[in-house]
């Protein structure tokens, strides 16, 4: 077998060698970029993502722009009305009387009339299922005497929960000068569902209801095309345009996603979609701690024990970049010196967490458990411990 020496020359030459130290270069370092989120683009006037549990925004786009949320209104329209629910001033089996106004309303509807027996816990179902705005109409009216009233409630509700570039002033949805939210609030208020209301929040799974006769499927398609998706909200007003809100559980992550103004009802789903997928794979939630959880046992002086159980009054949750999550440190540093009687819940210290070599969050260490003074004997022996420390 005869070589080529020029072929051999030519493979080895300026330019192939060039080509091969890219290539080496590529293996190298694209590990390390694949560590980072890459940007997403996506199509909607306004969307946000965000980890239920940290409560951290991984992805955004015009979140704080104040747009119509059209149906997305009735998370609050629910919000209020679980409240009643809770506080027991109505009952799921309560039979609504439902005005003209109610019977009347425009767009979506459950088809509820003056004469025709519906109960709460119906129109609870109209509202979340089958988007009813005459569900909502009733339910306001029920709670408040009347929707302007209920309006009122809401935008209470909206200020508590931190909705700061929200203001409500039906229950529907239905466009108004003055009825605005942001995809980051409504994100606000998708978080307080869940975690406020967990046993209302399956209804907004639920595929289909049936009332007068008329079955009414969810709009929420992810529904049927996502295992993990388990609620929430459509919406579409024709200056609002498609819109939705979207949870999604896998394990023990839970992400929330909001679209706001796309196209088609088709855009909307495939992009919340995208959302979700975005946050499962480039995002880790960690959880260091849990409430009440004890982190060390540290000094104590003058006591009736000389260790005290210290921990947070919070679960603790970081979202971060996927295989990162062992950068993630904490640094505690105690009051010193700690000297009896500590009750139960006193703040004895911080627990400050760094990712990388940045600090992120500081939160207050408390004592688990409540320690009583030590005898005479034994404060004196501190004290004179003390004095040598």
């Amino acid at each position: 077998m005869k070589f080529d020496e020029q072929a051999i020359m030519r493979f080895f030459s300026v330019d192939s060698m060039r080509c091969l130290f890219w290539l080496l270069l590529c293996f190298l370092v694209l590990p390390a970029h694949a560590q980072q989120p890459p940007p997403l683009s996506v199509a909607a006037k306004s969307y946000t993502l965000v980890d239920y549990h940290s409560g951290q925004t991984l992805v955004s786009h015009n979140e704080h722009e104040r747009l119509e949320p059209a149906s997305l209104t009735k998370l609050m329209t629910a919000y209020v009305v679980f409240s009643a629910l809770r506080e027991k001033r109505i009952t799921l089996d309560l039979v609504v009387p439902v005005s003209n106004t109610a019977w009347k309303m425009v767009g979506s509807r459950m088809f509820i009339e003056p004469n025709k027996r519906v109960t709460v816990d119906d129109l609870i179902r109209g509202m979340i299922v089958q988007s009813g705005n005459d569900a909502c109409v009733a339910l306001a009216e029920l709670i408040a005497g009347s929707e302007e009233i209920f309006a009122h409630m809401m935008n209470e509700q909206a200020a508590r929960l931190g909705m700061a570039n929200t203001h409500f002033t039906n229950s529907t949805g239905l466009s108004h000068p003055d009825h605005y939210s942001t995809a980051h609030d409504l994100a606000l208020l998708a978080s307080a569902i869940i975690r406020d209301f967990p046993e209302f929040y399956p209804l907004y799974s639920q595929r289909e209801f049936t009332y007068n006769g008329i079955t009414q499927s969810n709009r929420n398609r992810l529904l049927w095309l996502d295992p993990n998706v388990d609620g929430m909200k459509t919406g579409w007003t024709v200056a609002a345009g498609y819109c939705l809100i979207t949870s999604a559980k896998r394990e023990e992550r839970r992400l929330i996603s909001v679209v706001m103004g796309t196209a088609t009802s088709n855009v909307r789903t495939k992009e919340s979609q995208r959302l979700l997928n975005y946050g499962f794979q480039f995002f880790d939630t960690a959880h260091p701690y849990k409430k009440h959880q004890e982190i060390t046992a540290i000094q104590i002086w003058k006591g009736a024990q000389n260790k005290l159980k210290v921990g947070l009054d919070r679960d603790i949750y970081f979202s971060l970049p996927k295989g990162q999550t062992d950068k993630l440190k904490a640094k505690m540093e105690y009051k010193q010196p700690l000297v009896a009687p500590i009750a139960q819940g006193q703040e004895v210290g911080v627990v400050r967490f760094s990712f990388g070599n940045q600090e992120i969050a500081t939160y207050p260490l408390i004592s688990l458990e409540a320690i009583d003074t030590a005898s005479i004997f034994g404060r004196a022996w501190d004290s004179i411990q003390m004095l040598f420390n």
